[in-house]
């Protein structure tokens, strides 16, 4: 008897073999919530890892699979291993609830299953951290990339990044300009993200995308990393060509140089155009409406020390806009440095000259004019109709003269649609001059350009104005 029962004291319980350890890692198997944290993380990680092999061979183009790899695939990951601690403290919680009794949980070296799980811990840790940082380094970089901000959401940025790809900033990556080095200014646009995917989702986002951006960073910040206005620049000239509907073969061509300055290493002094961002001067000015086309107010510190302020006393702020201070930097004048717009006259005219648009045609320049001007309901719907209307212009002005260039018009009509579906979404309210230029004073009645504050209009307390003088700006080339 007594040998039977020291044959049972020697036989030791399995589950007590287990310890509070083997109890807490094996029943986690056990528990739905345990299961559905490892399959969510082993799927997560292996999808991810299959993800960004398939994306590095080139065999995905599509911005939504990106985001699926580099930000839902992660947040799955890092979810599914929170959720295994959580998994364990509830089943342990469980065995106190009904009266099981465990041991303390103990981390003993000397114990070479303890030994084995802690190497066992740290290596899947490393493991995934090492997967963990390189998908946020690829995602990091996927976000940033003219890409995201052009294809996710394609549907609302698409006027912004058909006119980006064409424009002299078309290999600069968007961020450059929009964000800049920095962690300040990386959290806040990511934090403004948030709230622009929230429009994208709702559906509430404007139409068209308002123009200036209010939150946008200082010029000096981001342009100036690669434009430097203290470099003497002296002048440029620029040649405007503009055609007529009398005179399609003829343009009437216009040379002006523009005075844009710059530090003037012969006479020590700032001149020209860029003097308004010098780092010795100092521009603010108060604007009346949110579009920035009417101006108040404004204030001048001089190289020497001075200041002075001019005031347009006859200014109306516009309803619920609340005027702010402005410190004037290189975007005030060229606001669209990068998503440029063309004007339907532009596009004519340019048609014309690289012919095209067959300058012989009789009344194409006008007919042209009238097509693309016309309301279409969508993109496609100008795809459908653009051509075809232009020819019926043609065949009405003259049948004869439609029927002998018919193929010409046709490839005018192919022209204009495309330089239309580069400047006009209808459904987002862009049209033709939907975004113009503060370059110059072509738009002068409407507020645009130079004429803003150098209207004569703005006066100092000693009767002084701001002057509209042309050769302040330009003259006629040498």
């Amino acid at each position: 008897m007594a040998t039977e029962n020291n044959n049972n004291e020697n036989q030791q319980d399995p589950q007590a073999e287990k310890g509070a350890w083997g109890h807490i890692i094996r029943g986690i198997w056990r528990t739905p919530l345990g299961v559905f944290a490892i399959v969510m993380t082993t799927v997560s990680i292996t999808l991810m890892l299959i993800g960004m092999a398939a994306e590095l061979l080139g065999f995905f183009h599509n911005p939504y699979v990106g985001i699926f790899i580099y930000m839902i695939l992660p947040g799955c990951m890092v979810f599914g291993l929170l959720l295994i601690p959580v998994a364990a403290y509830l089943r342990r919680r469980q065995w106190h609830r009904t009266g099981v009794t465990r041991d303390h949980l103990q981390l003993n070296l000397s114990n070479p299953k303890h030994r084995l799980f802690l190497i066992g811990f740290v290596i899947l840790t490393v493991i995934n951290m090492v997967i963990l940082g390189v998908v946020g380094y690829e995602g990091y970089h996927f976000t940033d990339s003219p890409y995201f901000c052009g294809m996710v959401c394609h549907n609302v940025m698409a006027p912004e990044h058909t006119a980006y790809q064409r424009s002299p900033h078309g290999r600069v990556s968007c961020v450059e300009c929009h964000i800049g080095p920095g962690a300040q200014w990386f959290v806040r646009a990511k934090l403004s993200g948030l709230r622009q995917v929230y429009a994208v989702a709702t559906n509430s986002f404007s139409r068209p995308i308002p123009s200036p951006v209010e939150a946008l960073r200082p010029a000096r910040d981001t342009c100036e990393a690669c434009h430097w206005p203290e470099k003497f620049y002296g002048k440029k000239v620029k040649q405007f060509v503009r055609f007529s509907n009398d005179d399609q073969i003829n343009p009437e061509k216009t040379a002006v140089s523009l005075h844009i300055g710059g530090h003037n290493p012969s006479t020590g002094s700032f001149e020209g155009i860029h003097w308004h961002v010098s780092k010795d001067v100092e521009v603010k000015y108060l604007a009346a409406n949110e579009k920035r086309t009417s101006i108040a107010r404004v204030q001048v510190k001089r190289p020497d020390g001075s200041t002075d302020e001019f005031v347009k006393s006859d200014v109306e702020v516009e309803d619920g806009y609340e005027p702010k201070w402005r410190t004037m930097d290189c975007i005030d004048c060229h606001n669209r440095p990068t998503h440029i717009m063309d004007m339907p006259e532009d596009v004519v005219d340019f048609g014309l000259l690289s012919k095209k648009i067959n300058p012989e045609i009789k009344g194409i320049r006008e007919d042209s004019l009238t097509a693309i001007n016309m309301e279409y309901a969508s993109q496609d719907d100008a795809k459908d109709k653009l051509v075809n209307n232009l020819l019926e212009l043609q065949k009405k002005r003259d049948p004869a003269q439609a029927a002998k260039y018919e193929a010409d018009i046709k490839k005018a009509g192919e022209y204009l649609l495309t330089r239309f579906l580069g400047n006009v979404w209808p459904k987002l309210n862009v049209q033709w001059g939907t975004y113009k230029q503060h370059l110059g004073h072509q738009y002068a009645d409407e507020g645009y350009g130079c004429w803003r504050c150098h209207d004569d209009e703005h006066e100092n307390k000693e009767g002084e104005t701001i002057s509209q003088d042309c050769s302040l700006c330009h003259d006629e080339p040498e």
